[in-house]
């Protein structure tokens, strides 16, 4: 059984809440926003039913009011509210936590947990397993073990199918659920076209006496998806979530296969954009939240850095065309080739022609040559801030021989490096001085852009080092209650 496609409408019950990035415009009646970015007209009706949406009504049931709270949700201008209390509860609930010789992590992950119908831990290979079985047994956990590891993803799948509940939670054991985990994810549940939730995964403050590593993952762990609630779906706000805490419907799960027992790294990735493409909705909860214990040596954060980074590879092979560096129109990549020619003049011609025709396609709108330049302006800046982080990520290996042999763009690349890392130290505000901050950033991002280097020489390919110019045309009209006007052109997910 697949996910419930026949009634495309959000269930009875649920409200909605408007993105916080969303626009309404012309009198509320034209939204601007979503993922990516889009204009949408509402006829009278479906203003109407938004407003009484957005004053905290529900779905009253079957019909159009479903229908646009649906599309609006889908197409990230929208977030969903289920019911409370959820229809599942933790009695539907089996929870696997795959270890390997982490007994103290397990201990207090096992803790965390709290009442389920199932509690399995899959020992994968552990060194010392009778550590991890005297932690199992003292939580009155099952222990499953395998005599050699076969990595995270087939002990998952040895866990999956040594359960039998409805919903299968995926634990790590160096995570610690807080209070309350389970409930806040639940009622996603609600919605049947929903097949995964996870929460946000964060580090924990630091500690009195903790070093550099610890304050900085603190503020950026490489797990935390950040404070925005989204849909999870490639090239979206959140293209993916870590699987270091997933509730998974068992019958999404099975339908895929479960996770890829290749993939050491990225299985997690995978194994969400496999759901999406049969049909099911991911969504991640950043209101519920776990902490995850991050590296504590150098050289073992770098190495991890390194690995999440050779996945891509891997990962491109299985979903050509996802985990290309930028994507870019063929318009807006034309133009900052000529920037970095050096040819401002015509870079900024082909940016004005492009915002002359956003305006000439939105003149049934108030200010429709305002609206257009701010639309362009969001753009290009997007397009910027991809393009500069790229540089000292995926591409710094080229950008720093470029800045072997030229001054400008030596001096191009200082640019990207400091000035983004100290704008998010300034954000941040971590418990942690500028420049060690920016130190950090930038080894952390240069041992990833390692590991996708190593990882495209390993698989013979390319394509995670490659942009993908799309060209995106204007939405055609759909049934119900809205209309899709105009994408943004230039648009970089």
């Amino acid at each position: 059984m697949g996910p419930v496609t026949a009634a495309p409408g959000l269930p009875a019950g649920f409200g909605v809440a408007l993105d916080p990035r969303l626009r309404r415009v012309d009198r509320g009646r034209v939204l601007i926003g979503g993922t990516p970015m889009r204009l949408v007209r509402l006829s009278d009706a479906g203003c109407r039913a938004l407003d009484r949406l957005v004053g905290g009504a529900t779905v009253p049931g079957p019909g159009a009011t479903a229908t646009l709270a649906r599309h609006l949700v889908a197409a990230g201008m929208a977030h969903p509210r289920p019911p409370l209390p959820p229809q599942a509860g933790v009695a539907d609930v089996a929870v696997v936590i795959p270890v390997r010789d982490r007994p103290e992590g397990l201990g207090r992950a096992l803790a965390g947990i709290g009442p389920v119908a199932e509690l399995v831990v899959v020992d994968d290979g552990s060194t010392d397993a009778r550590a991890a079985a005297a932690v199992t047994a003292a939580a009155g956990a099952t222990l499953l073990r395998t005599p050699r590891p076969g990595g995270p993803a087939a002990a998952r799948n040895r866990g999956l199918h040594a359960t039998t509940a409805p919903l299968v939670a995926f634990v790590d054991s160096d995570c610690e659920p807080a209070p309350g985990w389970l409930e806040g994810l639940l009622p996603h549940l609600d919605d049947p076209v929903v097949g995964l939730v996870a929460p946000r995964v964060t580090a924990p403050p630091p500690a009195p006496g903790d070093g550099p590593l610890a304050r900085y993952e603190s503020v950026r762990s490489p797990l935390d998806m950040g404070p925005g609630e989204a849909a999870v779906r490639a090239g979206g706000l959140v293209p993916y979530v870590p699987s270091a805490v997933l509730l998974v419907r068992r019958e999404a799960a099975l339908a895929v296969g479960g996770f890829d027992e290749a993939l050491r790294v990225g299985e997690d990735v995978d194994f969400v954009w496999r759901l999406a493409a049969a049909g099911w909705t991911a969504r991640y909860e950043p209101a519920v939240r776990v902490t995850h214990a991050p590296r504590r040596r150098l050289g073992d954060w770098l190495g991890q850095r390194a690995a999440y980074g050779g996945s891509a590879a891997a990962l491109s092979r299985r979903h050509p065309g996802r985990l290309a560096a930028a994507r870019l129109s063929p318009g807006a990549a034309l133009g900052w080739a000529l920037l970095m020619l050096r040819r401002p003049a015509p870079a900024l011609g082909l940016a004005a022609v492009a915002t002359l025709r956003l305006g000439r396609r939105l003149r049934p709108l108030g200010g429709p040559w305002r609206e257009a330049a701010r639309l362009s302006a969001a753009g290009h800046a997007t397009t910027a801030r991809v393009l500069a982080d790229q540089a000292t990520r995926t591409w710094w290996p080229a950008a720093l021989g470029a800045a072997l042999v030229s001054r400008r763009a030596r001096r191009a690349l200082v640019l990207v490096a400091v000035l983004p890392s100290l704008a998010e130290w300034w954000e941040r505000r971590p418990e942690l001085d500028p420049v060690r901050y920016c130190a950090l950033r930038i080894a952390d991002a240069a041992a990833y852009g390692a590991g996708v280097w190593a990882g495209c020489a390993r698989e013979r390919t390319a394509g995670p080092l490659l942009p993908r110019l799309e060209r995106r045309e204007a939405g055609s009209a759909t049934a119900g209650l809205w209309k899709t006007v105009v994408h943004m052109l230039g648009k970089v997910d």
